[in-house]
């Protein structure tokens, strides 16, 4: 794939079916009142220094509308995201662990660290980097929806309550807000439920939204329903909320992740994604010529870029 994009679509019906890939992540489908619909989740290695699980739905299935890819990242210096093109889209970046500068051709440049997050709106075009900004692994969730804001960790506003704890990154939760800008109405929230804690949460009946487990086991929709280890992804089905309870010894953390359809067509190459054909050959042209949002891209490389010779 151009621009060192790696994607997998696997075409099936929206039925109780487990897809396994090589690495160590699986997906399993539940059944509850609510339903739930498979994922695919697919290891991608594209150096021994980088690793990435991708969860991706496809385009014309309606039922991850308005998000596009959940990865989750691990990445060692001098390994990362180097400098590569958007449009048509916003990136969520949630470091899990570590560190990861990002720049861009407009000159904006900053540091997240484990706990902080970065929203980025790329407009008509940008071209960007992502690398470690520190040693060892860093780790972190990577969402994808149809501006940049950056928030602390410091700053994530936090609940607790009967031995849950959430950090709402966007959306609400336990009564707490989050003071993010969302263009699509979206909740993102991180979980994390001691030993025999029970969560109840509401969910808008229109969205579609899905569940990512971080660490621990927990069961979701209904008692009767298998437990979920760390990275399987639940699609949810219809329905006006969550449950899920942590019935094992040890904390469960996941992040909801939720937002309003937007029911348009969708086209995707590589990093591009637009509504139809014609305006993804009209991006490939801009970004080739360095016009029409990429103007900057022609004399630009990132500092991590020149200083590693990519």
């Amino acid at each position: 794939m151009p621009w060192g994009y790696g994607y997998v679509l696997v075409r099936s019906k929206l039925a109780a079916l487990g897809i396994r890939n090589e690495g160590p992540s699986t997906f399993e489908a539940l059944s509850s009142e609510e339903a739930f619909f498979n994922f695919v989740i697919t290891q991608m290695n594209s150096c021994s220094k980088r690793f990435v699980v991708r969860i991706r739905y496809l385009f014309e299935l309606k039922y991850f509308d308005p998000f596009l890819v959940l990865d989750e990242f691990s990445v060692t210096a001098p390994a990362g995201f180097p400098d590569h093109p958007h449009r048509g889209f916003e990136t969520v970046t949630y470091m899990l662990q570590g560190a990861v500068t990002h720049e861009d051709f407009e000159g904006h440049k900053g540091t997240i660290g484990a706990g902080d997050l970065q929203w980025m709106t790329a407009g008509r075009g940008i071209v960007h980097s992502e690398m470690p900004a520190a040693q060892g692994t860093q780790k972190g969730l990577q969402l994808i929806e149809p501006r940049y804001q950056e928030m602390l960790s410091k700053d994530i506003k936090e609940a607790a309550k009967d031995g849950i704890k959430v950090r709402v990154i966007a959306g609400e939760a336990l009564g707490t807000k989050s003071p993010i800008y969302t263009r699509t109405p979206t909740m993102y929230l991180d979980f994390t439920l001691k030993p025999g804690a029970h969560l109840q949460q509401p969910i808008p009946k229109s969205w579609n939204s899905f569940v990512y487990v971080l660490e621990g086991e927990g069961m979701f929709g209904s008692l009767k329903s298998s437990p979920v280890t760390g990275h399987h992804l639940l699609l949810l089905g219809s329905g006006d909320g969550l449950e899920a309870w942590n019935k094992s010894s040890k904390p469960l953390r996941f992040v909801l992740i939720g937002g309003e359809p937007l029911g348009e067509p969708l086209v995707q190459f590589g990093p591009f994604v637009m509504n139809t054909q014609e305006e993804i050959d009209q991006t490939i042209d801009d970004f080739e010529n360095y016009i029409n949002g990429f103007e900057k891209a022609r004399h630009w490389r990132s500092e991590a870029a020149l200083s590693l010779d990519f």
